[in-house]
């Protein structure tokens, strides 16, 4: 793997980590606030609090549960190689952006450069899957060139 490819996959991994971390976090903070108010409230207050953690804490769950499925996605294109084609893995410099296809996490910045993290789900991975270098695409009102595939 590349050192660039490495580095966005370390970016990626510390994106997914850290949003993982945070949503086990609100889950401990919505199940410490559901005993709390168990233990100082009666009633109708009490149903309708302990209803609304218990939505916050499922919301949590789903949201931990495709944080995990990302985690999963992104590791199985840890080693992937260059190809000629772009593919789950590439990381594609075009002509008006740098993208990484791996998991939606926006953003990235090393060495300078910027990179978007997207998915091959995402509208613009979609498009990019199976282009070839040299080619050109229209998205979003912009044409876009593949200038190098890694």
């Amino acid at each position: 793997m590349s050192t660039l490819k490495s580095t966005l996959y370390q970016l990626c991994l510390t994106f997914i980590q850290n949003r993982i971390e945070n949503i086990e976090y609100s889950l401990q903070q919505a199940r410490q606030a559901s005993n709390d108010d168990t233990k100082s409230s009666a009633g109708d207050k009490y149903e309708t609090t302990r209803e609304m953690m218990q939505q916050e804490m499922d919301r949590n769950n789903k949201l931990l549960y495709e944080a995990g499925q990302q985690k999963i996605a992104l590791q199985q294109i840890e080693n992937v190689e260059s190809d000629q084609v772009v593919k789950n893995g590439s990381v594609v410099l075009t002509s008006e952006g740098n993208f990484y296809i791996s998991i939606s996490a926006g953003e990235l910045n090393t060495g300078g450069q910027k990179f978007f993290a997207v998915s091959q789900a995402s509208p613009i991975g979609k498009v990019l899957i199976g282009k070839a270098k040299n080619e050109s695409f229209k998205f979003n009102g912009k044409e876009y060139t593949v200038k190098e595939i890694l």
